[in-house]
């Protein structure tokens, strides 16, 4: 493995899944399909989703095609990964203001001219629900429940709706819509990411392979995040950046 391969799966790296075929891949000087989405939860971009960008950006630089979702459709459903309690649904208005920057701020970090740009809603509120049924049939409940925060909430006595179990499927529909090779993602996206995988396979896609990294402290000690507010915004000035880090 050369240098730039070497380090560009191990610098700021967690995890690999689906390795020995990424390596060959690149190897073999093949041009990947590299896909990161965020949804637009709040205004701002913040340095906790510098690091999946900056890998994002690593690819780009290697010649690979980095196709960048920001999920105005799945903020809907919203993201349970990491949160204790239910999220609410965003409203529709709430999503068209936070979403009209993120391609300018995530293009402090990548080359727009040369990404893949796209908003999920493109092919989301298209899906039928015979379509859904489909997608929903390649998981089992106990799959959704055994996930360490969902049974911690279910063991409180928490309530979990079903809305929170179609987010992984909707955000591992997103890989097999842009055809992604890779998928970036934080360790709390786990179980999101391999459900592209999952679903890669039942629309005979070879299955993405994911580049996980870590998380970074918010200013509150717990994971930096939009919802939580503890976030050290990408726009914001050098001296209020530096002060806050």
């Amino acid at each position: 493995m050369d240098k730039d391969t070497q380090e560009l799966l191990t610098r700021g790296v967690v995890e690999v899944i689906g390795r020995e075929s990424l390596e060959k891949k690149l190897k073999e000087g093949k041009k990947l399909r590299i896909k990161l989405g965020i949804d637009p939860t709040s205004p701002d971009l913040h340095i906790g989703r510098a690091i999946p960008i900056l890998k994002l950006r690593d690819f780009q630089k290697l010649g690979h095609q980095v196709v960048f979702i920001v999920g105005d459709f799945t903020a809907v459903i919203g993201d349970t990964s990491d949160k204790d309690v239910e999220r609410p649904m965003m409203l529709q208005e709430e999503i068209e203001k936070n979403k009209k920057s993120y391609f300018d701020q995530v293009g402090k970090l990548i080359d727009l001219d040369s990404a893949e740009l796209h908003y999920n809603s493109e092919w989301l509120e298209k899906l039928s629900y015979r379509e859904l049924g489909e997608q929903m049939d390649q998981f089992s409940l106990s799959d959704f429940i055994a996930r360490d925060n969902i049974k911690k909430r279910l063991d409180a006595g928490k309530r979990v709706s079903f809305r929170e179990m179609v987010y992984p499927l909707m955000q591992g529909y997103d890989s097999v819509a842009v055809k992604a090779d890779v998928e970036l993602g934080g360790t709390d996206q786990r179980f999101n990411l391999l459900a592209g995988r999952t679903l890669q396979e039942k629309y005979n896609q070879e299955p993405q392979a994911l580049v996980i990294g870590p998380l970074v402290d918010g200013l509150d000690g717990r994971k930096m995040s939009s919802s939580w507010g503890n976030t050290v915004p990408l726009s914001s000035s050098p001296v209020d950046m530096y002060g806050k880090i």
